[in-house]
């Protein structure tokens, strides 16, 4: 068979493409080019979109320099049909055209939600058309038909179909054009666009018709009073930022100084003055000496930044106003706002290279630190209640937590810093250095352990703290409060050590409840059953700085092998009176198993406690502040006791 010539249009020029060209070029076949893409991009952009989104195809597919030109039409293999010669001799339409498919099919190539669309898919800032909705002019249902079946194509389905509807390449060309615009397989874009019947008379348009004409639209309306909604918000929210830019834009001290502290919102002689580090009270050195009462408020300022101006007005103005950048932490009961008048400098200085400012109001001690840089960015602001503190309570603050360890400024008065590991009562404390400042070297701190391994306790003189993950440590007291009247005396003695080990576990419940104090309290001791040694019982009482929220646990101290092995908790209670100066009486029990395999009810009392009575599920009583009956396993009996006065007492829960 004798092989069929084509007949070759006008080649273009081989070399670079001439901008002058394709500007001529793009100019001619704009309405053309825009048809081309308004076809192939994804119909789900929406009409409108899909107009837009042609025109800036379009105008992006003029080079913005030289650009290589398409093959000459001279050198392409014989047989293979040619373009329309009208289109093809124009030089410059076919790069054009190639620029076109390839932005128009990236638009069109499925992506996945975190996938941010192609530059050329996206409308040009400007011009823009406000309040109008365009779109081609609406067909009959042929044409409607047509769009559904475009739809359901892919991108290289509409390029392949566009292509041989609108320029009528058929057959290797259309492959070879769609290879150049990036089609990764021809073949399967041809079949889909042969899937589509071509144009026959009226059965269907043709895509050069007026229905997908993106040059020639109609414009509606959009929304108008949605519109006019977005206008107003839009208005309001530009006078606020005016407002903000003028009032930041004013004279004054501005954010610098203030460091990460927020805009000031109100300002009186008052606050100016609570605010001057100028004003600041400081303590004479001696002056705990010569009080009739030693609190924080007779402590002296002390550190070595106590000069720095800047520091201390970064300091009060974060206390006052803490930016979004600063860490607040305050213990329950704590008021977050700015000092009332002056407050006291108790310190000032560098701890673990960060800037240290502690200040006491009164009722409260406050702690900023910053990094050591100065810079006023990133800050720690801490708070916590230190009201009615007296000369056991206000032994030491925190200064500074580093990898687990701690800094404490220890008082005037306290002569002795050691640390005592409670889990370990027979062991000596350690000595702690401290410099002339009254800074502690670093302590490890139980604040932050995951595991009960070791409880370091900070032994001040004769008293005894421990830290709970706050400014102020907790103090550790032992004994009766109907014996003392207060909540006991400090927790060195050789007894209070033993049930301080094993109760020191059960301590980290406490962790920032702004807890003042604890007293560990053995109001009995018990003999177990089928002579299995002596149990001691033993009520541990958290006073917080608040007064409300006091925490009180109950628990039964078996005869065990290690000295520091955690006693059974009987019972729990907040917000009760018992074991405390108000109500220095307790009653609690608990179901035990002895080593031979029977259950007991085990009950003590205080030694006010004259008998206990079971009802309930078991019914019994006994003489004495102690009892002991056998039981079945399960068994809830309701407790009860009498005491010397009369009164019952009931047990705790």
């Amino acid at each position: 068979m004798e092989q069929q010539q084509a007949t070759a249009p006008p080649s273009e020029p081989p070399g670079p493409l001439d901008p002058e060209v394709a500007e001529a070029a793009l100019a001619e076949h704009y309405p053309h080019l825009v048809r081309l893409g308004y076809v192939v991009l994804p119909p789900d952009l929406g009409r409108t979109r899909r107009v837009l989104t042609a025109h800036a195809l379009a105008q992006r597919a003029l080079p913005r320099g030289a650009t290589p030109a398409a093959e000459p039409v001279a050198t392409r293999p014989a047989g293979l049909p040619g373009q329309r010669v009208e289109r093809e001799a124009a030089g410059g339409y076919a790069p054009l055209r190639l620029r076109e498919l390839r932005a128009a099919l990236e638009a069109a190539r499925p992506r996945r939600r975190w996938e941010l669309p192609p530059r050329a898919a996206l409308p040009p800032l400007l011009p823009q058309v406000w309040g109008l909705r365009l779109a081609p002019r609406s067909g009959g249902a042929a044409a409607l038909a047509l769009e559904q079946t475009l739809a359901s194509l892919s991108g290289p389905g509409r390029a392949a179909f566009a292509l041989r509807d609108l320029d009528g390449l058929d057959g290797p060309a259309l492959r070879r054009v769609l290879a150049e615009a990036g089609v990764a397989d021809a073949d399967a874009a041809v079949a889909e666009a042969d899937g589509v019947p071509r144009a026959d008379g009226a059965d269907r348009p043709r895509l050069d018709s007026p229905e997908f004409d993106p040059c020639a639209l109609r414009a509606r309306p959009t929304d108008l009073a949605r519109r006019r909604q977005h206008g107003r918000a839009a208005l309001a929210a530009a006078a606020a930022l005016a407002v903000c830019a003028v009032l930041l834009g004013m004279p004054g001290d501005g954010w610098g100084p203030d460091g990460a502290a927020a805009p000031s919102y109100a300002r009186n002689p008052a606050a100016d003055a609570a605010l001057d580090p100028n004003r600041l009270t400081r303590a004479e050195p001696n002056a705990w000496r010569t009080a009739s009462r030693r609190d924080f408020a007779t402590w002296p300022a002390r550190g070595d930044r106590l000069g720095d101006r800047e520091l201390l007005r970064r300091a009060l103005a974060v206390w006052a106003r803490p930016g979004g950048s600063v860490r607040v932490s305050a213990t329950p009961g704590t008021l977050p706002g700015p000092p009332a008048g002056p407050p006291q400098l108790l310190f000032a200085g560098t701890v673990d290279q960060d800037a240290v400012v502690l200040f006491h109001d009164g009722l409260r001690v406050v702690r900023y630190a910053e990094a050591g840089s100065g810079d006023g960015g990133g800050a720690l602001l801490d708070l916590g209640r230190a009201d009615a503190a007296d000369q056991a309570s206000a032994t030491a603050l925190v200064l500074g937590r580093v990898d687990g360890n701690v800094r404490y400024l220890t008082a005037p008065w306290v002569r002795s810093v050691a640390v005592r590991n409670l889990l370990a009562p027979q062991d000596d404390a350690r000595p702690v250095t401290r410099g002339a400042d009254g800074v502690t070297a670093p302590v490890r701190s139980p604040a932050e352990a995951r595991e009960c391994t070791s409880w370091p306790a900070l032994q001040l003189g004769p008293h005894l703290a421990t830290d709970l993950g706050e400014l102020v440590p907790a103090r550790l007291t032992y004994g009766s409060p109907s014996t003392t009247g207060t909540t006991g005396t400090d927790a060195t003695g050789a007894e209070a050590l033993r049930d301080l080990a094993r109760t020191a576990c059960h301590l980290p419940a406490l962790r920032g409840a702004g807890v003042r104090s604890v007293n560990a309290w053995r109001f009995a001791s018990q003999p177990l059953p089928e002579a299995a040694g002596d149990a001691a019982w033993v009520c541990t009482r958290a006073e917080t700085w608040r007064g409300a929220g006091a925490r009180t646990l109950a628990q039964l101290q078996l005869p065990a092998r290690r000295p520091d092995a955690p006693g059974t908790a009987a019972a729990r209670a907040e917000d009760s009176a018992a074991c405390g100066p108000r109500a220095p009486h307790v009653l609690s029990g608990v179901l035990w198993k002895s080593p031979a395999g029977q259950w007991y009810v085990l009950a003590a009392g205080d030694s006010e406690v004259t008998s206990i009575t079971l009802s309930g599920e078991m019914t019994g009583s006994t003489p004495g502040n102690l009892l002991a009956l056998p039981t079945e396993p399960g068994t809830r009996p309701d407790l009860s006791a009498t005491l010397a006065s009369g009164e019952r007492l009931t047990a705790l829960r």
